[in-house]
């Protein structure tokens, strides 16, 4: 069973930290008013309490915040990729969490070209997601999937063609989209392959009942 990846929340006691992905215990520290230069080479001041840190517990490893937000390290609080993602799918999501804050619309048009491969990767054309998805489905995929890619445009009348920018796409579809890929890559790859290895280390004898079983149920 997969476990639950609980993203960083400004003053959360615990959740999964940004660096080591861990889910832990998260210590939390002010910083002191500072100073920094703006574009024009003024110093501009700011206020004590404009900066916290929060303090990994598992690796040590820092998380600075301004005014509730994450501002290091760069990129998106989401769960990191499936591992059984293909490196070139994981290498496209890793991207997209990269820039999905400072651009929502990149990132969402890179994790749609990311599904466009994953449906190769289970063994579609990859020419329409569409087709492609009904195909899934046919194999197993939760049709409620087929409702969540048309929402977020991946599919249906209003579907984006992937690697293309959408201007109305936002941090609430990029999250909903990294989680699209991520559950399609559990049900389809992961889950089975689970299955199988629970499969496979059973005793020689109760495999060959099973398959007599099975036999005689056709």
């Amino acid at each position: 069973m997969k476990p639950e990846f609980v993203p960083p929340a400004f003053e959360a006691e615990a959740f999964n930290c940004l660096h080591c992905r861990v889910y832990t215990r998260q210590h939390w520290y002010y910083l002191g008013g500072s100073s920094r230069v703006d574009g024009y080479g003024q110093v501009l001041s700011l206020p004590d309490g404009t900066f916290r840190v929060s303090r990994c517990e598992k690796c040590g490893a820092i998380t600075i915040w301004r005014e509730g937000r994450v501002v290091y390290p760069i990129g998106a609080t989401v769960e990191p990729p499936s591992a059984d993602l293909s490196p070139e799918i994981k290498a496209d999501y890793n991207e997209a969490a990269l820039i999905a804050k400072l651009s929502p619309r990149g990132a969402a048009a890179i994790l749609r070209l990311a599904l466009q491969k994953l449906c190769r990767l289970l063994g579609q054309p990859g020419n329409s997601i569409n087709d492609d998805i009904k195909a899934l489905v046919a194999a197993g995929l939760p049709t409620k999937v087929q409702q969540a890619l048309d929402s977020v445009r991946v599919i249906g009348n209003d579907a984006v063609h992937p690697g293309v920018l959408d201007l109305t796409d936002d941090h609430d579809t990029v999250v909903r989209l990294f989680k699209l890929v991520n559950f399609i890559c559990q049900k389809m790859i992961t889950d089975p392959k689970e299955i199988d290895a629970m499969y496979g280390k059973l005793p020689q004898s109760k495999i060959e009942a099973i398959q007599k079983r099975d036999k005689k149920g056709n």
